[in-house]
């Protein structure tokens, strides 16, 4: 309801006001305002319909409006008292100002002269706030007509009365104001009476009866007459009343008042029954005709009948009922005192009660909220900045002086000040941001005291409720979640629950869960895991295999309910799939049909002796990935042996003996599962075979690192790049080498073309150079004692004769384009020892000879391996005098090497300096040994050849090569063996050039 106040004086008053007017603080570069001594005063008839224009701000306060930035559209808010419908409303987006409800003028404002509606409009928004103290004045209108209490007022007056005799009539009231109101009284023509119209002191009019001429009973007892009342209104208004006046009889004396007017001063604190005045008049008649008895008047009003009474036999007037001099200041009572007896004419006096002013009115405070809601709670958001509005407050007294004047406080907190705008009104702002988590609410109080004395004080209390802004996101209680689950869990089981809180209010703290898209493995995260919206409890969409995807790594996001300015905070969750033994190991190498592997075995494979590697597989981690492998039959002879962990299958004993040609051998391989172990079968069919046999074993990848493919291409290309530039650059230094000598003019590689051009030229003369015979040391080579060999060990004999044993049993390789490279042609063991050429020829041409795998270890055979590590003690890389250097040697070894010349003679192998190579000896000579060679050569042939080698230019002449037999056929071959010396190969010359293979 629209704040009203009701004034005296009111010109006075309003420019007091204006005096007045405070000031508003304007914070730096935050608040806008106007000085709030801006006072708009409008008029507004009474009575008139809802919705009639009083007035527009925008236009009125266009000059304040002018001063706010462009960007700011105004809003204006009225500040009403009350909660009850405005008789005012304003307009909030342009101002306008209107009759909200009825306005009715005497029943607001009663007979006062001034009728003014006052409130306080702010425009908005707050960082730009103004305040604006607007007037409206309710104007009377006409509409009240004066009025008689009664139709019918009789009056007794006695014959005697003399002429100027008066007698109060009923006053007529009309509530309206101004010219409205009333105005004059009329008596309708007579010659006896007339009216005299006064004015009390509250300004009421009434009219005195006064007699004009002298009555007489006998001639006229009675008179009726009209009394009208009228105001001055357009058009005027007027009521009337009937005036039944009796002509008593003369009665001797009348009772007479000490005074004909009386002043009393009442406190208006009085209490009931304070005695006013004790009033006293005389009649000098005895008898009845001198008893008086007192009373008011009957004209007098309701109002004083209420608030006084008279005792009628001691004439004594008392307060009955507390006066109000906020309400009226003054009473005017008309007594009258009459005696008993017949015809008495009363007395009349005038008591005039004026009413003082004490401090007995508290201040009274009014709070008008910014926000709507409820009377005494006001509503700020937490983002309000400092100096932001929150109430206006004004303070009123109706006490007058000291007694009105008021002063007013605020307590509760020092987040909120109070700040004078003008005359008793206030503004409360705040001093500083707030933070609703920290503090929601803060109770306030409103202190108004007056200045009387005793002073009187009111107290007013109100809520500040902080409204909750969305300036929190969700917080989660970890940032990183980690959880283990075993695979293969059944769909829909439970991982965990994630929690995130949100220190904000209703649908700002409302956290939703979900999970931000990612991908694994090329499939949506959505496919593997789900999280409840409302709780955070994460899922599992599908059962989870380690073996596919171990670590799953996804974020959950939780997100407040803020809408379109929603906070949101993010989780990692890391899930861990626990391996379970669900993988049964897999046999990869060798490979498997139909659960059995065919196995090759050299029947006469020693102790020991590797048959195979079972390479297997198992897809689960740990123990449970790793794997033994064990016989579980088919080895009743207890031939084999299998190292469990290594799953190595090894010979236990010789497997030539059993006279079988396959075993067939039952394998298991099983896991280490802690619970239960998983296992695979298969079937070793082991072959034997009566030669050596290459085969693949597949190493055990337990005990190797796992590449990247990457990095393996890389290593394997660099190998071979390595590789490829360390053959070219021997490549070139041995062509430089064959460039220099002209021995070595000859090309094996022209011989070959040369072959390969003329195919069908198979017999040409060949030489001895074809024939190339490697030395060993000091002419010896060492014997190679063969566990099969059925003559045992030989009996101690002489130097020479063990020479001669030994001289070319060891190793008798011929190379051929025909034979297999990994293959050499070797001598019988149980061959007769050989000493001369011709021997030699006749055991190669009978065929006495064996093939023997030359694959084993680096190519060599046990015994010859043994020969190589005794003559690497007498190494040809330096001839002992410390003058050899890398490289220098008179052959090179290889199939480009020319072929040797005519004779033996020419085969220099330098005294107890050689080295034995896989396609041959190879022999070093140093620099110093080669001078003293071309200084002297020495007829005596120390060295002792023991190994006889065709080179492949041999061979290529040789049209079909089925067998070594078929070489030594050849004519080419027997004719130039044939020419050989017949003599102990031991004393053959030294030559002075090397042979190439």
């Amino acid at each position: 309801m629209a704040q009203m106040k009701t004034r005296t004086g009111a010109a006075a008053r309003a420019l007091l006001a204006l005096l007045h007017l405070g000031c508003l603080a304007t914070p730096a570069a935050a608040v806008t305002r106007d000085p709030p001594g801006k006072s708009l005063k409008y008029k507004v008839l009474e009575e008139q319909r809802v919705g009639t224009v009083i007035g527009r701000l925008r236009e009125d306060a266009a000059a304040a409006l002018a001063r706010l930035p462009t960007s700011v559209s105004p809003r204006f808010r009225a500040m009403h008292a009350g909660g009850s419908a405005p008789l005012i409303a304003v307009r909030e987006d342009d101002g306008e100002i209107s009759v909200g409800s009825r306005i009715d003028r005497e029943a607001l404002c009663g007979s006062h002269p001034n009728c003014t509606l006052e409130f306080d409009v702010v425009i908005l928004p707050t960082e730009h706030l103004q305040l604006f103290r607007v007037q409206v004045e309710v104007l009377d209108v006409n509409d009240h007509t004066p009025r008689f209490a009664r139709s019918v007022v009789p009056v007794e007056i006695s014959e005697s009365a003399a002429v100027g005799t008066r007698l109060p009539l009923d006053a007529a009231s009309d509530p309206d104001v101004g010219d409205n109101a009333l105005h004059a009284y009329s008596l309708e023509r007579n010659g006896f009476f007339r009216i005299d119209v006064r004015t009390r002191t509250d300004g009421a009019r009434y009219a005195d009866l006064v007699v004009v001429r002298e009555l007489d009973r006998e001639s006229q007892a009675s008179f009726q007459l009209l009394l009208s009342a009228a105001d001055s209104g357009s058009p005027p208004r007027s009521g009337s009343t009937l005036l039944k006046i009796n002509v008593l009889d003369s009665n001797d004396n009348s009772p007479v008042f000490e005074q004909q007017a009386y002043s009393v001063s009442l406190p208006e604190n009085s209490p009931p029954g304070t005695l006013l005045v004790d009033l006293n008049a005389t009649d000098p008649d005895e008898g009845t005709n001198g008893k008086i008895i007192y009373s008011f008047s009957s004209h007098v009003s309701l109002k004083i009948l209420e608030t006084f009474r008279i005792d009628s036999e001691t004439g004594q007037i008392t307060l009955i009922k507390k006066v109000d001099y906020e309400t009226s200041t003054s009473y005017e009572l008309d007594v009258q005192a009459q005696d008993m007896g017949p015809n008495s004419i009363p007395g009349h006096c005038k008591i005039i009660v004026k009413v003082v002013d004490v401090n007995d009115n508290k201040p009274k405070i009014n709070i008008n909220l910014m926000t709507q809601g409820k009377e005494e709670v006001a509503y700020i958001s937490e983002a309000a900045p400092v100096d932001t509005f929150i109430a206006l407050v004004r303070v009123d007294d109706s006490d007058s002086g000291l007694n009105g004047e008021v002063t007013c406080k605020l307590h509760g907190h020092g987040h909120f000040r109070l700040q004078k705008t003008y005359e008793n009104n206030y503004m409360i702002l705040t001093n500083v941001s707030l933070d609703r988590e920290k503090r929601s609410e803060y109770s306030l109080t409103v202190i108004a005291e007056d200045r009387g004395s005793p002073s009187l004080s009111t107290i007013k209390h109100f809520t500040v409720q902080v409204q909750d802004e969305n300036d929190n996101p969700p917080r989660f209680e970890k940032s990183r979640y980690e959880i283990f689950k075993s695979e293969n869990n059944s769909p829909g089981a439970y991982l965990t629950s994630v929690s995130a809180t949100d220190p904000d209010l209703g649908t700002n703290g409302q956290v939703t869960y979900s999970i931000l898209e990612s991908t694994v493995q090329g499939a949506s995260i959505s496919t593997y895991v789900t999280i409840d919206p409302s709780n955070g409890a994460v899922y599992a969409l599908r059962s989870f295999d380690r073996e596919e995807v171990g670590r799953l790594a996804f974020t959950v996001q939780a997100q407040d309910g803020g809408g379109g300015a929603s906070l949101s905070a993010n989780a990692t969750v890391i899930l861990t799939v626990l391996d379970e033994n669900d993988n049964a190991p897999v046999i990869v190498a060798p490979a498997l049909s139909n659960h059995t592997a065919e196995v090759p075995l050299w029947r006469h494979a020693e102790l020991g002796h590797l048959v195979t590697v079972i390479k297997t597989t198992d897809r689960d981690a740990g123990a449970n990935g790793e794997v033994t492998c064990s016989i579980m039959g088919g080895n009743e002879e207890g031939l084999f042996l299998m190292e469990p962990r290594r799953c190595e299958l090894r010979t236990n004993g010789s497997v030539d003996l059993v006279g079988r040609e396959s075993f067939d051998l039952a394998v298991l391989v099983q896991d280490r599962g802690a619970s239960t172990r998983l296992s695979t079968r298969a079937i070793l069919h082991i072959l034997l075979r009566d030669h050596p046999e290459s085969h693949f074993i597949i190493p055990d990848s337990s005990s190797q690192a796992t590449l990247d493919l990457s990095m393996i291409i890389i290593i394997s290309l660099g190998a071979i790049c390595g590789v490829l530039l360390l053959v070219m650059v021997l490549f070139a230094t041995r062509c430089s080498r064959d460039q220099k000598d002209p021995r070595h003019s000859y090309n094996c590689r022209v011989a070959e073309s040369t072959y390969q051009n003329h195919p069908k030229k198979p017999s040409r003369q060949i030489h001895k150079g074809d024939i190339t015979l490697v030395p060993t040391v000091n002419g010896t080579l060492p014997v190679r004692a063969h566990p099969r060999s059925p003559s045992g060990s030989p009996a101690p004999d002489s130097r020479h004769s063990h020479h001669s044993r030994q001289s070319l049993n060891s190793l008798v390789t011929i190379s051929s384009n025909h034979v297999p490279e990994n293959f050499a042609l070797e001598l019988a063991h149980a061959t007769p020892p050989v000493e001369q050429v011709s021997q030699l020829l006749s055991i190669l041409h009978q065929g006495q000879y064996q093939p023997r795998p030359s694959f084993r270890g680096n190519k060599y055979t046990r015994s010859y391996r043994y020969a190589l590590n005794e003559m690497d003690k007498f190494s040809l890389k330096d001839s002992g005098r410390g003058d050899s250097e890398a490289g220098d040697s008179d052959c090179e070894m290889g199939r480009e090497s020319p072929l040797m010349g005519e004779g033996f003679g020419e085969v220099f192998t330098p005294d107890g300096q050689h080295r034995l190579h896989p396609e041959g000896m190879v022999r070093k000579v140093s620099k110093r040994e080669k001078r003293d060679r071309q200084e002297a050569r020495q007829p005596e042939r120390e060295s002792f050849y023991s190994i006889v080698r065709l080179d492949e230019a041999v061979y290529g002449r040789v049209p079909r090569l089925g067998s070594l037999r078929s070489v030594l056929d050849a004519p080419a071959v027997r004719a130039s063996l044939s020419r050989l010396p017949e003599q102990p190969l031991h004393s053959w010359g030294r030559s002075s050039a090397g042979s190439c293979p």
